[in-house]
């Protein structure tokens, strides 16, 4: 699932092509696209048509566009597929386009929702005070929110029995960190995945902390992680940040700081990647 950078590379795709434009015909083309929202395609078309769409905005892995005067949002989920794409209007269709959406202007190109695995899709739901879709509005800020608040987060990672790299996936915590993130600031830390928060100090989660930022902004900077075609910015073009990870993907490849092979063990269903001499497992604890 696309994280922080890919979202983020999204949002500013569309506040570049989409911000300011009015909505003239909506088509849902795929039922489960509209399925997060209950009442249904014709009632989703109806919301978003003659609507002016404001600015994208995003909270960690979870983009919106707001709806002027309307106190409402299109929600985008992208799941493990979906696309958010810019297309002029006589682009042929894509096999597994879901929605398109067409503006009353004369600017030549259209919005469309594009997901092959469909587990994505778009809704429209009504903002919080804060401005958030209420659907997400327990998502917590993610590192790179100017409001994100440091010593709060330290205060409750201190006070959670987890592990680290759990409390990172966490989004009520801090959102926006996906598997692949975790594990490339857990190797810049040498922190184990395993690592129990409550023995972090201090000045060990600001520097995890700095480490998820300094990631996030060198994959932003090369348009996020691509490892097929299913991820895209708005123009269909995929990131590079792949050719840089240090930890993720790279199962038995030497560990960049000190040669000792990268592992991959399974973890929460997944896989978590790293140095087994750069981030040494956590001790037992007594009597374990």
């Amino acid at each position: 699932m696309p994280e922080l950078p890919e979202v983020e590379v999204v949002r500013r795709g569309l506040a570049t092509w989409v911000a300011g434009r009015t909505v003239a015909e909506v088509r849902v083309l795929h039922p489960r696209a509209v399925r997060r929202h209950p009442a249904g395609a014709a009632d989703f078309a109806a919301r978003l048509t003659g609507r002016t769409v404001a600015e994208a905005r995003r909270r960690g892995k979870y983009l919106w566009l707001p709806l002027q005067g309307t106190g409402s949002s299109v929600l985008g989920h992208l799941g493990m597929s979906g696309q958010l794409l810019v297309q002029p209007l006589d682009a042929p269709d894509e096999k597994h386009l879901r929605i398109r959406v067409r503006f009353d202007d004369t600017l030549g190109t259209e919005l469309r929702f594009v997901d092959q695995r469909t587990f994505g899709g778009l809704s429209v739901h009504d903002d919080t005070t804060e401005g958030l879709p209420d659907a997400i509005a327990h998502i917590a800020r993610d590192p790179l929110d100017p409001l994100f608040d440091d010593d709060a987060f330290h205060t409750v990672l201190r006070a959670r029995r987890t592990t680290v790299k759990r409390a990172l996936l966490d989004q009520s915590l801090v959102s926006g960190v996906g598997n692949i993130y975790a594990d490339e600031a857990l190797w810049r830390s040498r922190l184990h995945y395993d690592r129990p928060t409550a023995t972090l100090t201090r000045p060990r989660s600001a520097e995890l902390l700095g480490d998820v930022r300094q990631v996030m902004a060198e994959a932003l900077a090369v348009g996020g992680t691509s490892f097929d075609s299913l991820y895209v910015n708005v123009n269909g073009q995929s990131g590079y940040f792949d050719r840089s990870l240090d930890a993720y993907g790279r199962e038995d490849e030497p560990c960049r700081r000190c040669g000792t092979p990268m592992r991959r063990r399974a973890w929460m269903n997944r896989s978590s990647y790293f140095c087994p001499r750069c981030q040494r497992p956590p001790r037992p604890a007594p009597g374990a």
